[in-house]
């Protein structure tokens, strides 16, 4: 009987988990195209017709896919460097979109040991057709070196090292938040050097991950400040003063969002302009403001009122995405979505990484020679799931 009580309560586990991962992706990706619109979402969108993804989209894809290599690297290989793993990743969008297509093939092609960009997300269509501008991503991927907290690529604090993180949240399971700051930091660093823009992205990933894990959106964000915890450091260094001040700001927010919701002067300020500090306040802001599953809509809606309605959407999107599960994004938006499948399917296969690793290990044989998922799991993609970083 007890058997039996762990499988169910593990089967249920695994369902919401992924439930609140597809939500995460689908809700990120309908936040921006809703956001783009301006003033009331909703109302501007065609009545029908595919809506078309934005540029923070199709990067976060690929985020996705960079983490199920890495994973899968990691498994078989048992050393992985992440952020180099994703970078590998940007220069995949990069090559599709026909930037520096010749250089990045020369670089990466000889790893491939085939076609490059490999891997099923070259085939999207979608993902090689222009949807908006991403100067800093471009920059960075264009000088050729990834950048690092220590040496950036750039000086851009832009919403992008935000938006295009938001799928590493999906890493599910116990994780140290130090070195799972420092990582995200590092990845956002990639391509976006103001350390306001690495925290932020920082930020945001442990608000999505106790989402994900927890009951209620405002309760999970509450846990999410507890778990930043006090900066550590000297106690007068800049950066833990810094930190202190951005951890005051963020619980700040919440606390205005439950006093003064849906106000929107209040989103005006705090989401005053498309960097990732403004984006992840404003989408604070918005989520404590519409905390009820059946609010997505509204929550959307509201969000795309700010100034810059596609970084506070998308951001939106994801936080109640993670918190409420892919079941409670609205479907007539959701189905019409041109990376809908995409999306559904990374999320799908992050999760089935995670849980089962179906293309096994070092050690173990993969127990799944017919999976058709994402890339690293995929069958006939054996050169991509222990592919260079």
């Amino acid at each position: 009987m007890t058997t039996d009580t762990n499988d169910f309560q593990a089967k249920e586990h695994r369902g919401r988990t992924e439930s609140r991962v597809r939500g995460l992706m689908l809700g990120l990706a309908l936040g921006e195209t809703l956001g783009a619109t301006g003033g009331a979402a909703g109302d501007a969108l065609p009545a029908a017709g595919t809506l078309r993804a934005g540029v923070a989209t199709q990067l976060a894809c690929f985020t996705a896919e960079g983490i199920i290599r890495a994973m899968v690297r990691g498994a078989h290989k048992g050393i992985c460097h992440p952020p180099s793993v994703l970078w590998h990743a940007y220069c995949r969008w990069a090559a599709l979109q026909g930037i520096d297509q010749d250089r990045m093939a020369a670089r990466w092609g000889t790893f491939s040991g085939g076609d490059w960009p490999d891997g099923w997300l070259a085939e999207v269509p979608a993902l090689a057709a222009r949807r908006g501008t991403a100067p800093a991503t471009v920059e960075a991927l264009s000088g050729g070196e990834q950048g690092t907290v220590d040496k950036p690529a750039t000086t851009s604090r832009g919403w992008h090292a935000l938006g295009r993180t938001l799928p590493i949240a999906a890493l599910i399971g116990p994780r140290d938040v130090r070195f799972s700051i420092a990582q995200d930091r590092e990845i956002a660093a990639l391509t976006h050097g103001d350390p306001a823009a690495g925290s932020a992205a920082a930020h945001a990933t442990m608000f999505l991950r106790c989402c994900i894990a927890g009951e209620g959106v405002v309760e999970a964000l509450r846990s999410a400040l507890t778990a930043l915890g006090p900066a550590e450091g000297p106690s007068d260094g800049p950066a833990v003063s810094a930190a202190e001040d951005e951890q005051r700001r963020l619980a700040a927010v919440l606390d205005r969002s439950s006093a003064d919701p849906a106000d929107p002067g209040v989103l005006r300020r705090l989401a005053p302009d498309p960097t990732a500090p403004s984006a992840l306040l404003g989408a604070l802001y918005v989520a404590g403001s519409f905390p009820g599953h059946d609010q997505v809509r509204a929550a959307l809606r509201f969000a795309s009122t700010a100034p810059d309605g596609a970084s506070v959407a998308c951001t939106t999107g994801a936080l109640l995405g993670a918190a409420h599960g892919a079941e409670a994004l609205p479907l007539d938006l959701v189905s019409r979505h041109e990376l809908g499948w995409v999306l559904d399917t990374l999320a799908r296969d992050l999760v089935t990484e995670q849980f089962d690793s179906p293309s096994g290990s070092e050690y173990a044989r993969g127990g799944d020679g017919t999976h058709t998922g994402g890339d690293g799991i995929r069958a006939g993609d054996r050169d991509d799931r222990v592919g260079a970083s």
